[in-house]
C-alpha cells in the first residue's frame, strides 16, 4: 500500500493507472459488454487467467477504479462493491455460508442487519445474537459449526462499541473468519484490519459517499485470513492463489449470481464523494462531541450516548482505537417532552433515515427504522420509546447546538 497520506492516496489513487484523455477521475463507463479482438483473450478473462471485464454484472472499470480506493483506504488485499451496503452484507450469506453453518452475531445492529440474520436463521443457518462488548459472551456463543463472528465496530443506534481486539485475537486462536461493519467509523477512523478482522463491511453510502445522493456497498479483504482454513471453499474457485480464494468466490457466488451489481453512476459519485472523507469525519466528529456534551449537560435530556464521552461504557477503548469519535449519537428526553413535537421544532436537524451525510439527520428510533422488530426486542436492545438517533453533519457548530438546545422545552 502506498506511504502518502489518507487524503493523498484517495485523490490521487486513480492516476496510478493510465485514464482515458488525462482525465484526472476514472471517468463513468456505461457499457455492459466489453468486446476483444483476440478471442482467446476473452476465453482467458473468462477463466480467470488474465485481468478483464466480462459483463457489468461482475464489475466494470468505474466500479474497479472505486474498490481499488477502497482497498486502499481499509489497507487491504482487494475490495468487491455492491449496489447496497445491505447487498454487501448479504454476500456473506450468499457466497460463504451453508446450510448447517452458524454464525455469531452482535445483538446491537443496524435493524435491517437484524432482519437479515433472522431471515437467514430461518434459511437453515443458526445465528446467535450476543452482547458483542464481552469477548467472553462471543466465546460462550461459538460452536464447531461457526463459519463467521459479525460484529459493528459503533452500533447503531445505541452506540454500543464491540470488544474488537479481544473478539479479534479469539477468532485468530479458532480459526474463524471476523467480519466487521466498519460503516459508522469509516477507514478513516479505524482500520478493522489493526483487529485482525477478515473482511471489512462498508455501508457506501453513509460517509464514504458522504452527501445522500448514491447508494453503495463494499466488502474488503484484509489480506489476513487463511482461507485454506474456510472449509466451504469450492474446488472451481480453488485454482486461484490461496489469498484470493474468498473474494473469487463472493464476486462469483453472490455478486455474478445474485447481481446486486454497483452501477458506473452510483460508483463515480462515491468515489468523488470519498475524496473528502476525512475532512468530513473530522469536521462531523468535533461537532458530535460538542453537541454530545451540551445535551448530557442540560437537565432536560435523560440520556446522552455517545462514545466521545466520558460517561459512555467503552470510552476509553474507542480512545484507544479509533482516531475520533465519529458522527453518530442518540439521546432521550425526559418524560413528559413528547419527541415529536421536539424534532418539529428543530430548524438544521432534518427529519430523515440516512447516516452520514454532510447535513445533520435525526431520526425517532423507536418508531420508525426499529418499529419492525417490536418493542420486546428493542427493549433488549436498550432502545427507549424516546430515543433520539442524530447523525451529525458538518454545519456550523454553533447553529447546531443552539438548534438542538434551542428546540428543547422552556
Amino acid at each position: 500500500m502506498s506511504t502518502k497520506g489518507f487524503t493523498t492516496t484517495i485523490l490521487h489513487g486513480d492516476r496510478q493507472k493510465a485514464i482515458e484523455h488525462g482525465s484526472l477521475s476514472k471517468p463513468i463507463h456505461t457499457s455492459v459488454a466489453f468486446g476483444y479482438t483476440d478471442a482467446r483473450q476473452l476465453a482467458s478473462v473468462f477463466q480467470g487467467k488474465e485481468p478483464g471485464f466480462r459483463y457489468g454484472r461482475q464489475g466494470n472499470p468505474t466500479v474497479s477504479a472505486l474498490e481499488e480506493k477502497i482497498t486502499r483506504m481499509e489497507d487491504g488485499h482487494g475490495t468487491i462493491c455492491f449496489a447496497t451496503g445491505m447487498g454487501a452484507i448479504g454476500a456473506l450469506f450468499q457466497g460463504l455460508l451453508r446450510a448447517g453453518d452458524h454464525v455469531v452475531s452482535s445483538a446491537f445492529l443496524f435493524g435491517n442487519t437484524n432482519s437479515l440474520w433472522n431471515t437467514v436463521a430461518g434459511q437453515g443457518v443458526g445465528v446467535s445474537f450476543v452482547d458483542s462488548t464481552d469477548v467472553a459472551q462471543v466465546e460462550a456463543a461459538l460452536t464447531p459449526e461457526t463459519k463467521l463472528v459479525f460484529v459493528e465496530t459503533i452500533a447503531n443506534p445505541r452506540t454500543q462499541v464491540a470488544d474488537l481486539a479481544r473478539i479479534g485475537e479469539l477468532c485468530r486462536a479458532r480459526g474463524i473468519l471476523y467480519v466487521v461493519d466498519n460503516t459508522m467509523t469509516s477507514p478513516y477512523l479505524f482500520r478493522p484490519k489493526a483487529v485482525g478482522a477478515g473482511l471489512v463491511v462498508n455501508a457506501l453510502t453513509k460517509s464514504i459517499g458522504g452527501h445522500g445522493d448514491a447508494l453503495g456497498g463494499a466488502l474488503t479483504d484484509t489480506g489476513v485470513f487463511d482461507w485454506t482454513a474456510f472449509a466451504n471453499i469450492y474446488d472451481t474457485y480453488k485454482k486461484n492463489p490461496a489469498k484470493n480464494w474468498g473474494l473469487a468466490q463472493i464476486r462469483a457466488k453472490a455478486l455474478r449470481d445474485f447481481g446486486a451489481s454497483l452501477a458506473p453512476e452510483a460508483a463515480h459519485t462515491i468515489a468523488v464523494g470519498a475524496e473528502t472523507l476525512a475532512l468530513r469525519m473530522e469536521r462531523a466528529s468535533a461537532n458530535a462531541l460538542a453537541l454530545a456534551r451540551a445535551l448530557e449537560a442540560d437537565d432536560r435530556v435523560a440520556a446522552v450516548y455517545y462514545p466521545g464521552l466520558a460517561s459512555h461504557p467503552q470510552h476509553a477503548l474507542c480512545t484507544q482505537l479509533f482516531k475520533s469519535y465519529g458522527f453518530l449519537l442518540s439521546f432521550e428526553l425526559k418524560e413528559g417532552i413528547d419527541c415529536f413535537d421536539y424534532l418539529n421544532r428543530l430548524q438544521i436537524g432534518i427529519p430523515s433515515s440516512n447516516l452520514g451525510d454532510t447535513r445533520t439527520l435525526v431520526i425517532p428510533v423507536a418508531h420508525t427504522i426499529f418499529f419492525e422488530m417490536g418493542a420486546e426486542r428493542r427493549a433488549s436492545m436498550g432502545i427507549a420509546e424516546s430515543l433520539i438517533r442524530v447523525s451529525v453533519g458538518i454545519e456550523d457548530q454553533d447553529d447546531l447546538l443552539a438548534d438542538f438546545l434551542g428546540a428543547l422545552p422552556a
